[in-house]
């Protein structure tokens, strides 16, 4: 498996290779969809490169669209926590990207912080 994604990572992935990555971000789940995406060179951070959103030839504009196309606006390569993200497929078809609001019931982040504060207020010296 770690072989087959090492082969579609970096720069042997050919550019028909399109990517659908959902990750959490302030309550909100991202759907976003781009042609890269590998480990990338931070610790703990998954990199995503070349967005990709939909051509702006039809009448019809897509509200959800249009706001994560503009908070994205400029981005050349996204560094996404890798606690943050739920998953990522190869899709044949690019789809719509979007953003829908966090459902606690189907969606858990996971992990949680690695050291929580203790509660106790009589602390022992």
């Amino acid at each position: 498996m770690w072989q087959q994604y090492q082969r579609l990572s970096g720069t042997q992935m050919a550019a028909s290779h399109i990517f659908k990555v959902m990750f959490v971000n302030q309550g909100k789940v991202y759907e976003i969809y781009a042609r890269k995406v590998s480990h990338g060179g931070i610790f703990g951070f998954i990199e995503v490169e070349e967005l990709v959103f939909g051509e702006r030839s039809s009448v019809v504009l897509d509200p959800s669209e249009e706001r994560i196309k503009s908070e994205f606006a400029g981005v050349k390569r996204t560094y996404l926590p890798l606690h943050s993200v739920v998953r990522i497929d190869e899709v044949k078809k690019q789809g719509v990207s979007k953003i829908t609001v966090l459902e606690d019931a189907n969606v858990t982040q996971f992990p949680g912080p690695v050291y929580t504060p203790s509660t106790d207020t009589t602390k022992r010296s």
